[in-house]
């Protein structure tokens, strides 16, 4: 390997933003890459599998990640998804933690109109005291799920909440986070525990997540990094992004805009390999959109499906959004795609049916940039 691809390049900001010091926020560059690449994890359960068998997977991307220089590893809430088993990601993390030591890992994100406010700083407090310096806090305002089940996690009467209702809650999540709430408000004596009414502590960062302008407008204006889910919004990538750093007010968090984009991307040793492992998650996107949620099939059942034309039109344009190839193949999407969006960092996440190809996947795009390997 060169001394180029083993060197590690600024990525926007001062630091590597690892345990212990550094940038909280940006990211660093390891080997070739465009800009810093992060993981986005759907813990997706393919047919024939098991919820278990998904986590272990999310431990094993999660260690090579970590060893290969990948930024973060981020896990997402859903919710009544047979195929997906990220429902609790504070759990997730937790486990993650556990079996990791450098790599930062976070929410992408917490659904924040599902939570207490108070239940979302003591769940974030815990994992920054199990892994201090290493947790980001992601917040969405979407449901993660349809309707009736985000009613059930809700509870009567919040489902129809005011537009103005998340930066509220946001509001009342940072003030738990930071313990201060002033005199004189119901909360004043309302302590996120673990947290600062124990002492000097860190906290995670908040960052905003998002699929259209409310989130990136918001973020611009309260000066917080931004993610944009272009893997599943794609057409409104460019002007999310432009109205976030239109929007952008610097901050004690930030003095300039910083946003990562994430993005479907799968490696394979052969671009067919590739296109079959990618088709079973189209499929499965498919059947979720048409509201026949299941287990993420097998490349078997996704080549035998008979596709209509109007499903085969959803597919093609599904996959066209899917970075996917052979690890050249795979560099050469990434690099156009950073280049097009001006995007800060890339955050990959890979819906297929086996969890051995995901984790190659990282591996292999992790080799075609040079990136380096850290032992231990």
């Amino acid at each position: 390997m060169s001394d180029t691809a083993e060197a590690d390049r600024s990525g926007g900001g001062s630091g590597s933003g690892d345990a212990g010091g550094g940038d909280p926020v940006r990211g660093a560059v390891r080997g070739l890459a465009p800009v810093p690449l992060s993981v986005l994890d759907l813990v997706t359960v393919g047919s024939g599998s098991t919820a278990y068998a998904s986590l272990r997977t999310s431990v094993d991307i999660a260690r090579l990640a970590e060893s290969r220089g990948y930024h973060r590893h981020w896990v997402a809430e859903h919710h009544s998804m047979p195929g997906v088993a990220s429902s609790s990601p504070a759990v997730i993390l937790a486990h993650l933690a556990a079996h990791t030591s450098r790599i930062r890992l976070g929410s992408g994100g917490v659904m924040l109109p599902n939570h207490a406010p108070l239940a979302v700083a003591e769940q974030f407090g815990t994992l920054e005291a199990l892994a201090p310096g290493r947790i980001d806090l992601g917040l969405g305002r979407a449901p993660g799920t349809d309707g009736r089940t985000a009613a059930a996690l809700r509870g009567p009467g919040r489902l129809d909440e005011a537009a103005d209702e998340f930066p509220r809650r946001l509001a009342e999540l940072t003030r738990f986070l930071d313990d201060d709430f002033p005199d004189g408000h119901p909360y004043a004596r309302v302590h996120a525990v673990p947290g600062p009414v124990q002492g000097p502590a860190g906290r995670p960062p908040l960052w905003l997540l998002g699929s259209s302008g409310f989130s990136a407008r918001l973020a611009g204006e309260l000066g917080l990094p931004f993610a944009y889910a272009h893997h599943f919004s794609a057409a409104g990538t460019l002007p999310a992004l432009d109205l976030y750093r239109q929007s952008f007010r610097p901050s004690a968090v930030l003095d300039a805009p910083y946003a990562l984009i994430g993005v479907s991307a799968l490696a394979a040793d052969t671009a067919e390999e590739a296109r079959a492992q990618v088709l079973t998650g189209a499929l499965s996107m498919l059947r979720l959109r048409s509201g026949r949620p299941g287990l993420i099939p097998t490349p078997e059942e996704a080549a035998a499906y008979a596709f209509s034309p109007l499903e085969r039109e959803f597919v093609d344009g599904w996959l066209a959004n899917v970075v996917h190839g052979t690890p050249d193949e795979v560099r050469s999407g990434l690099d156009g795609l950073a280049k097009r969006t001006g995007a800060d960092e890339l955050m990959l996440t890979s819906n297929a049916h086996s969890g051995a190809a995901r984790v190659r996947s990282y591996g292999l795009i992790a080799d075609v940039y040079g990136m380096p390997v850290h032992e231990g």
